[in-house]
């Protein structure tokens, strides 16, 4: 916190809303931004994903707080992919600092490929009828992987989880959007937890940085339902293949220094 510079602050809380907005709008966590924003301040890819956790907590939260109000997530189905989030999340978390910086940045990069090519709309998408019968099975093992990615990679999962759920299990994207969203609170919980215990990240900074961003998933994940269905998957396509690249770039520098 004290080597934190001006211009670091500056990026902070335009970045933190940004981070925010998306999340709140896509079921993501805001990793996505926090940590490339938080290696760029300096922080090993290690402790930016620590980091980049304890920020995803509040935006996250934030967001399912919002769709819990308007009733909008089905509790049976919400339970299922949460704590199998969260159960999970614990797990992975313990296992990440044994993997070396470029493979989690490279698991990354990985992970946003998968998303470009398989999120799609459909177009009878509604995504406003909570009544729909969801597999139960399969959206517990979407929740493992928002375990993974967040224990692991420091990430919400969003951009994994979305798209399974849109192909896989026939969830209307918003619906898909929301289930994530609760899934990225509890598995970012849960790491968040384990990465407390070790020492590992900077709880302080992450807190500004996501206590920013709430104020933004606050806001759009109450509009959510005022954005076509087309447009949210070729946002989340677009960001996929962007931080792909990047991930990809960073993986790329760090192998060739180690």
């Amino acid at each position: 916190m004290a080597g934190m510079e001006i211009l670091d602050w500056l990026l902070v809380v335009p970045l933190g809303l940004l981070a925010g907005g998306l999340a709140g709008l896509l079921g993501i966590g805001g990793g996505l931004i926090f940590a490339p924003l938080l290696l760029w301040m300096g922080l090993t890819p290690h402790q930016a994903l620590a980091t980049s956790t304890f920020a995803i907590v509040p935006t996250a939260l934030s967001g399912t707080a919002t769709h819990l109000r308007a009733r909008t997530v089905p509790a049976q189905a919400g339970l299922a992919i949460g704590i199998a989030a969260f159960v999970t999340a614990l797990i992975f978390s313990r296992l990440g600092r044994f993997v070396a910086g470029w493979h989690l940045l490279a698991l990354q990069s990985l992970l946003y490929l998968f998303l470009a090519c398989t999120i799609q709309s459909r177009p009878d998408d509604s995504g406003s009828d909570t009544d729909q019968t969801f597999s139960l099975p399969g959206l517990t093992a979407v929740g493992g992987l928002a375990g993974f990615a967040g224990g692991m990679l420091g990430l919400g999962g969003g951009l994994v989880m979305v798209p399974v759920m849109v192909r896989g299990l026939a969830v209307p994207i918003r619906l898909a959007i929301r289930f994530s969203t609760v899934a990225v609170a509890c598995s970012t919980a849960a790491a968040s937890l384990q990465f407390l215990s070790e020492g590992r990240g900077q709880p302080t900074l992450g807190l500004i940085l996501g206590g920013v961003a709430a104020v933004g998933a606050q806001w759009s994940a109450s509009r959510l339902d005022d954005v076509r269905v087309d447009r949210l998957a070729w946002m989340l396509r677009g960001l996929a293949i962007l931080l792909a690249l990047d991930s990809a770039r960073r993986a790329f520098q760090l192998a060739l220094i180690g």
